[in-house]
Parts: structure tokens; C-alpha cells; sequence
């Protein structure tokens, strides 16, 4: 079969076509050189229709119910009559490069509905992994008429930090039962986080969510928000009885109008944007180099005699640079 070309690629995605978002994000997705330009071209394109979503990043801890967190309030949202998508960054495997992707069964109301759209981001082990088939992806599916895009992390590592920068609001899981949980929580994850959200706050749970909760809030006033126009809110939630999902997409639209008003969302979505840049120079610096015919005659070589101690990684790095600029 003939290859599309990047106008039947847009008309799909501008016409709602599942079938063709599904294949523009594989296209976007493609880290094969030839997909590159015709990618390029889709979303030049696509860019115009795109920026009108609520761009919601969320993570938590393992066992938190992340994923039944976001098919409960999704759900919602979906029979509100929102569209909603959503992207689950998934870890995949450095050693073997198989990546769970087990997040669409978890979101078992979601998945069937017309109106909601789920896929698993393989992260490629990289975080420039994830900063790229994320990003693309959600202008994507903001262009196909979704007006809820939600990037769910994996809660561990520093992916947070990343889907941080291509979000609007950052809102962060929690377990009932502060105690030592709250102590093993990462300052920089507190600091990332616009909205707490203590879930599974449901039966005997209940009394303990509530305590969890006056902790995270006195844990929040020590730190600096991360915008002078909103402070981090706690709120109780339990995905499995649906209580408090109101009041969480309350506080996100909240969220979403104090900065709309401001200027600071515009403002901040200008910086990710110039930050996104920079960000694929580095990610197609780095590619380009591992291409390189010079760098590939070497890298063997030089791999193993800094894994031997025989050559030091600041020296090898330099061969390396020098024979990719020069060669």
C-alpha cells in the first residue's frame, strides 16, 4: 500500500477519524528517518487546530490507582460530553525494550467509549522519549477535537519532571496514611505539584485520608509555589466510589482560569514550547551523532576501553564530538 501523504493524513485527524489519529500518532511516533519530514509536515499542519485543551499531567505512586483514577474521572468528563484523551507513559524495558503498556485494560469504562482515546507511550527508555512522542501526540489529538489531554506517568524516575513541562497542571496521587509515606515522598515531586489529590479515601480509608491530608497540607506551606497566581490544594478522592471527582476537575478548571486570567498560562505554555525546542536539538543532536559513519567507526572501541578504565568518559566523549563535527 501507498504511503499517505501528510494532507490524507490531516484531513483524517481534522475529520476525527479514529483510524487515521491512531495512524498519524504511530507516524509521530516512528523514529525512523524516513517517517521524519512526512512527520514534520502532519503537525506544521495540525498546529493551527491544536492548544485548546485542558493539558492535565498526573502521577503517584505504584498502587496508588493511577490508571483507575483516570478512567473514574475520565468517565466523568466523558458524560459531561468532554472528549477525553489520554496518554499513558509507560517504562520500557532498557534491557530487553518491551514496555508494559497494561494501562488501557485498567481503564475499562474508558476504553470503549467513542469519546475517549487512550494510548500507551512507550518511553523508549529515554526521556527524550517521552518529550517527543508525548508532546507530538498531544497536538495531535487536540487537533482531532479532544479537549481533555491527560499524560499519565509511571510515578517513579524523573519522567514527573518532564511531562511537568508539557502540561498545564500537574497533579500528583496520594496514598492514605501519611506517616512514613510522607516522609518518603521526593521534595522536587511536592514541588512539581499544583493539585494533591489523597485517593482511595473510601470505608475504613476514610479517617486516614483525612489525617494524610492535613499532613500533605502542612508538608505544601513550606515549599515555594510554583506560581504566584495558585497554591497547591489537597482534596480527598476515591476512584472506586466516584467522591470527589467533581470537586477535582473544580479545582482544575480553577486552576485554569486564575492563570488564563493572569496571562501566566499563556506565558508558561510559551516557554514549554521554546523549552520543546531545544529539547529536539539535543534529542536529534544525539541521534544524528549515533548515525554518524565517523562516530560508529569508533564508538566500539571506545565503549570498551571506558567500561576497561583504560580511557576516561570526558576524553572518549571528546573523540567522539571531534569526530562527528569533523568528520
Amino acid at each position: 500500500m501507498a504511503q499517505m501523504t501528510a494532507e490524507q493524513y490531516v484531513e483524517g485527524v481534522l475529520a476525527g477519524d479514529r483510524a487515521m489519529i491512531g495512524r498519524a500518532v504511530t507516524l509521530i511516533e516512528s523514529t525512523a528517518a524516513k517517517h521524519r519530514e512526512l512527520a514534520a509536515a502532519v503537525l506544521h499542519e495540525l498546529m493551527p487546530a491544536s492548544g485548546g485543551a485542558h493539558r492535565i499531567g498526573l502521577t503517584g505512586v505504584p498502587g496508588v490507582g493511577k490508571s483507575t483514577f483516570v478512567d473514574a474521572l475520565g468517565s466523568r468528563l466523558v458524560d459531561d460530553g468532554h472528549r477525553v484523551a489520554v496518554l499513558a507513559v509507560d517504562p520500557t524495558s532498557t534491557r530487553t525494550r518491551g514496555s508494559i503498556l497494561g494501562d488501557k485494560t485498567r481503564m475499562a469504562r474508558l476504553a470503549v467509549s467513542d469519546a475517549a482515546f487512550i494510548r500507551p507511550s512507550p518511553s523508549a527508555g529515554t526521556l527524550g522519549g517521552v518529550a517527543r512522542a508525548t508532546r507530538e501526540t498531544m497536538l495531535v489529538l487536540e487537533a482531532a477535537g479532544f479537549d481533555v489531554v491527560i499524560v499519565e506517568t509511571v510515578g517513579v524516575g524523573q519522567s514527573e519532571v518532564t511531562v511537568r513541562d508539557m502540561v498545564d497542571i500537574f497533579v500528583v496521587l496520594m496514598l492514605p496514611g501519611a506517616g512514613d509515606a510522607l516522609q518518603g515522598i521526593k521534595k522536587g515531586v511536592l514541588e512539581l505539584a499544583d493539585l494533591l489529590v489523597v485517593n482511595k479515601a473510601d470505608g475504613e480509608r476514610v479517617i486516614a485520608a483525612e489525617a494524610a491530608a492535613r499532613e500533605y497540607r502542612n508538608a505544601l506551606r513550606i515549599l515555594q509555589p510554583s506560581s504566584p497566581d495558585w497554591t497547591p490544594v489537597v482534596q480527598l478522592a476515591s476512584a472506586i466510589e466516584g467522591t470527589g471527582l467533581a470537586d477535582v476537575w473544580d479545582l482544575i478548571l480553577q486552576h485554569r482560569d486564575k492563570l488564563g486570567a493572569s496571562g501566566a498560562l499563556s506565558a508558561q505554555r510559551r516557554d514549554q514550547q521554546v523549552r520543546w525546542m531545544w529539547a529536539m536539538v539535543e534529542d536529534r543532536l544525539v541521534s544524528a551523532m549515533r548515525e554518524h559513519v565517523g562516530v560508529t567507526a569508533m564508538l566500539e572501541t571506545l565503549e570498551a576501553a571506558v567500561a576497561a578504565g583504560e580511557e576516561s568518559p570526558s576524553v572518549a566523549a571528546d573523540r567522539l564530538l571531534r569526530a562527528f563535527f569533523t568528520g
